[in-house]
């Protein structure tokens, strides 16, 4: 028996597989991977067949030797990936309509011939990078398929939607469809949010290989070995970028790829074969410029070069960085505007200070290439969807399955079919629609037990969408939202805006006075406390409790709307006892990890963390099971608080359902515990505390040490705030915020440290005590043991600190001198380089500009009190430039506001908007703008909004009006009259 089991698996191994392998229509590094694991499995002694538009120099470096037996090309292109305007720019609407044009409209006859030429040439395997259609062909022709990737398209496009509008959401929705027929995704490093596919094979790096020496690239190109290399590849040429002898240091010399035949190059820049195989030559340099792309940025990584990346604006890079960081620490700068103008100086001679800490090793595509073949010899990587022994991946396209009736399998794609004639349903009305008239009709189905809608149209629109639900929902967020609560127990709802940072930003760490605005767009949430036998359950959640064979155990399950405007999945359960280990509440540390592991996932921290907080800080015992509905209008990534809201109108919930006496204030300040502890983003706190305390139409002023509320201010009527949003997506968790935020903390602990060295000297024997005043001892005493930098003037800054600060200064060489920082929310990378004079005296004088501000606002009437508050907004946007939070989307849209403000029609009419700045974290977002409270501002607010639109392609929401923040507007308690109809 043995021998014959021996036998067939000796005639398996040497069976010649047929593989057809997709490939994109974009991107090089697409093309360089698929080539190394074609490689292997050619040198298995199977056959590939290549479906793509790529060249054929990237595979022959790769395969020349046997390609013209065992591989063989078919040029056809099935997805023109993003359209580029140059090398760094997207065009998102371009990138839509080409590839509507390229695999939609055709998509039938698409889907005729590629299942035919699969049967034909009797395929065993399809493997796609990425291509959509191709996965649902495969399943056409009955055969399995595999993906390989860090990224999908429906990830991308999801972006340009919500540049260009809803009118191609239902293109996405077919793409994750179509996504959906493979079996499972090898997922490459530098991942972002794949919600479509259910099952993930992590392997490592997939790079080309080296077929020459450091030394031999030099000799070949004729260069010295004295000679620092930075390679510049963008795969094009950014346009507008005029390479310039100064933009390098003494001693370097870059090369080119890409360059034209025409262009002339300055003596220390030199052309590189467009045929150049550049592995070799990346791992020759000392560093590499380059955008983020998966060949040229894993090939850095893989041969250990320091690595420089340029953003793009309609690009989502964060995943990307956030996952290939835990590979790779050397990747150490982000040159925005800085590109074109050729400051690359600092950012080279830091870059090749570090060593990058990736160690190589295992072949990810030889790993790849083993998957696919086993796969195509018939073994399953896919495991028991129902078993109850794993919690199912609750993905894009399972999270419709699983709310199925038990014993029933629902066809997974039905509820694509149903979506695209159901695109005008939201489970928010507009805000701007009159809600009183509009719930009046559904008024009958709740009983409002306790609090008052208060007439606000979202919140009656959220209770009309809760009226609403009901078991014969097809589409897949309001069908899980209609089996998640029990429709004869009470409800609480709970609404939290965000908010408009009008003044005081980054400064809030550092303790300064804030003033903000709650916004008109708010998150609701809905949320039921009941016992775990009454608790109806999802079907794996009841397969993993009648597996363990346990008595019911509280369960907490979530459903969120707007997911696949998120990249997130639309659903989220746990055991509630996960949060219990040993008797005690695990670390924020293994919660923060539990949750960072899925990307696709990591949304439900911010809702569920509140609970282990609760848990934490208040001993609150949770033995009943939780259901949670979370609909939020706050958009993502803009700047204004959306995890805020989500994260107050969560807690919230959970206190009023659980009875807890938490104090707005109070609960502000767990809630960033949330986000600080177990999201892991190092924010302030003034963004919660907004959510929470703020009042419609006032600004809330707070000292931030830590969270003091000092009153509201009215905004006068003669006044008014808007928030633009710049298109360009925003992130506390960045890298630009975080170093920002060291930076500024080094400065204190620098002040602190030569406060002490002043007074160490006043007191010696060797100073005459007429020199030292007694005032100036006691301030130098405050001043050592300064607890927030705000507390310092900005005359005592510049008479006894300013010129102590440098430029910047490499962590490990901070850490040697001062120990520590003292931020207990951020940690300093010994490797990186950060910014600390400009980091210090922002917060200083932003402190003293808010209070201008504030001073101003209250004051009488007059053409110069809004010049004024304009021009305190102008300081603040250029002082966030200088600390590097600025972003071209902002830049440009502050610009505009300047031109509008000093064009002939304004002046002449005393003027109407006056000042711009970024807002909160920086980097992008949103800007705040004020100007005079009439319709010729309006009038100017909409010719903003087209001037940013010819100039970028993208039309930025408009942030205008207030609301009442949480505490305002309490809570509500319903109970439905009656249970909806089961289907």
């Amino acid at each position: 028996m043995e021998i014959k089991q021996q036998q067939e698996e000796e005639e398996e191994c040497e069976k010649k597989l047929v593989f057809a392998y997709y490939l994109s229509g974009h991107g090089f590094g697409h093309a360089t991977r698929v080539a190394e694991v074609a490689r292997h499995l050619i040198n298995a002694g199977h056959v590939v067949h290549l479906v793509t538009a790529a060249p054929d120099f990237v595979f022959f470096d790769e395969i020349d030797d046997i390609y013209t037996t065992h591989l063989h090309f078919r040029r056809v292109v099935l997805d023109c990936g993003a359209v580029q305007s140059d090398a760094l720019t997207v065009d998102p609407l371009a990138s839509l309509e080409k590839y509507s044009e390229t695999a939609v409209k055709p998509r039938a006859s698409i889907l005729a011939r590629e299942t035919e030429w699969l049967k034909s040439i009797k395929a065993d395997l399809v493997v796609c990078d990425i291509v959509p259609v191709a996965c649902r062909a495969a399943a056409d022709a009955g055969i399995r398929s595999v993906c390989v990737t860090n990224f999908s398209w429906d990830f991308i496009y999801l972006d340009y939607v919500m540049d260009a509008g809803p009118s191609y959401r239902s293109m996405i929705w077919q793409i994750a469809e179509d996504y959906s027929h493979c079996e499972f995704v090898v997922r490459l490093p530098g991942y972002s949010p794949m919600p479509a596919f259910h099952d993930v094979i992590d392997v490592p790096l997939v790079v080309r290989r080296l077929y020459k020496s450091a030394k031999e690239v030099r000799e070949e190109l004729g260069i010295a070995d004295d000679v620092k290399l930075v390679i510049l590849n963008f795969g094009g040429q950014p346009s507008g970028l005029k390479l310039k002898e100064e933009f390098l240091p003494s001693g370097w010399l870059g090369l080119v790829c890409g360059a034209s035949d025409t262009q002339e190059l300055p003596v220390n820049f030199k052309k590189l074969a467009k045929d150049a195989y550049t592995p070799d030559i990346i791992a020759a340099c000392d560093c590499m410029l380059g955008k983020i792309g998966y060949g040229t940025f894993s090939e850095a990584l893989a041969y250990k070069r320091p690595f420089i990346y340029v953003r793009r604006d309609y690009f989502s890079e964060e995943p990307f960085l956030r996952n290939i960081l835990e590979y790779y620490q050397g990747v150490v700068e982000m040159i925005r505007r800085d590109l074109l103008t050729g400051h690359w100086k600092p950012y080279l001679e830091r870059a090749i200070s570090l060593k990058p800490c990736y160690d190589g090793g295992i072949d990810g595509g030889k790993v790849a290439a083993q998957i696919l073949q086993e796969t195509a010899f018939g073994k399953s990587y896919v495991s028991d969807k129902l078993s109850g022994a794993r919690r199912l991946r609750d993905a894009i396209v399972l999270g419709y399955q699983l709310q199925s009736a038990i014993g029933q399998d629902i066809a997974i794609p039905e509820w694509y079919a149903t979506a695209e004639n159901q695109l005008g349903r939201s489970p928010l009305a507009s805000p701007l629609d009159d809600g009183n008239s509009v719930f009046s009709s559904h008024a009958k189905e709740f009983e409002i037990l306790h609090g008052d809608v208060q007439g606000l149209p979202d919140t009656v629109a959220f209770l009309k969408s809760l009226s609403e639900l009901n078991e014969k929902q097809t589409m897949r967020e309001p069908k899980a939202a209609a089996n998640l609560f029990n429709w004869e127990e009470e409800i609480f709802v709970t609404r939290a805006p965000g908010r408009l940072d009008v003044m005081g930003g980054i400064a809030d760490y550092s303790g300064s006075l804030v003033l903000q605005m709650p916004i008109r767009e708010a998150c609701h949430v809905a949320l039921q406390r009941i016992h775990p036998t009454k608790h109806r359950l999802w079907k794996h959640a009841e397969a993993r409790q009648d597996v363990e064979k346990q008595n019911p155990t509280a369960v907490l399950q979530i459903v969120s709307y707007g997911s696949e405007l998120g990249n997130r999945s639309p659903t989220f359960d746990m055991d509630l006892s996960d949060f219990m280990e040993g008797g005690k509440p695990i670390s924020y540390e293994k919660a923060k990890k539990h949750f960072a592991q899925d990307p696709s996932q990591k949304w439900a921290a911010y809702v569920a963390g509140a609970i282990l907080v609760l848990i934490n800080e208040l001993g609150v015992h949770f033995e009943d099971s939780i259901s949670i509905l979370v609909s939020s209008a706050v958009p993502e990534g803009k700047g204004v608080s959306s995890s805020a809201s989500v994260e107050v109108a969560s807690m919230y919930a959970i206190a009023a359902a659980y009875g807890l006496n938490i104090s707005m204030r109070d609960l502000a300040l767990l809630c960033q515990k949330v986000e600080t502890l177990i999201v892991g983003a190092p924010c302030g706190v003034m963004d919660q505390m907004t959510s929470a305390c703020g009042e419609a139409n006032k600004l809330l002023g707070m000292i931030c040490q830590p969270a003091e509320i000092v009153g509201l201010v009215e905004i006068p009527k003669n006044i008014r705030f808007w928030g633009i949003d710049s298109g360009i997506r925003h992130s506390v968790g960045g890298a630009d915020y975080s170093s920002v935020r060291i930076g500024t903390f080094m400065g204190l602990k620098m002040i602190k440290s030569r406060a002490s060295e002043l007074l160490s000297e006043s007191q010696s024997v060797e100073l005459s005590c007429d020199e030292m005043e007694p005032d100036d001892i006691e301030l130098l005493k405050k001043e050592a043991s300064l607890n927030y930098l705000c507390n310092l003037s900005p005359h005592r800054y510049e008479a006894f600190y300013a010129k102590i600060f440098p430029e910047s200064i490499i962590g490990g060489t901070f850490l040697e001198k001062f120990k520590n920082h003292n931020d207990s929310v951020t940690v300093i990378d010994q490797k990186c380089n950060y910014g600390v004079k400009s980091p210090t005296k922002h917060p200083v004088y932003e402190n003293f500009r808010v209070k201008t501000f504030k001073a101003l606002l209250t004051s009488a009437t007059s053409s110069e009190q809004l010049t004024s508050l304009g021009e305190l907004l102008y300081q603040c946007h250029y002082s966030y430039s200088a600390c590097g939070l600025g972003s071209d989307g902002t830049d440009r849209l502050v610009h505009i506001v300047q031109e509008l403000q000093h064009s002939a029609a304004s002046e002449s009419e005393g003027g109407t908007l006056c000042g711009a700045k970024i807002t909160g974290g920086g980097s992008g977002g949103t800007v705040c703008v004020i100007g005079r409270n009439c319709p010729k501002s309006n009038e100017q607010i909409f010719e903003l909004q087209q001037r940013y639109k010819k100039a970028t392609g993208y039309v930025p929401y408009i942030f205008e009006g207030s609301s009442p923040g949480a505490g305002k507007f309490g809570y509500l308690k319903i109970r439905r009259h009656s249970a909806p109809q089961s289907s």
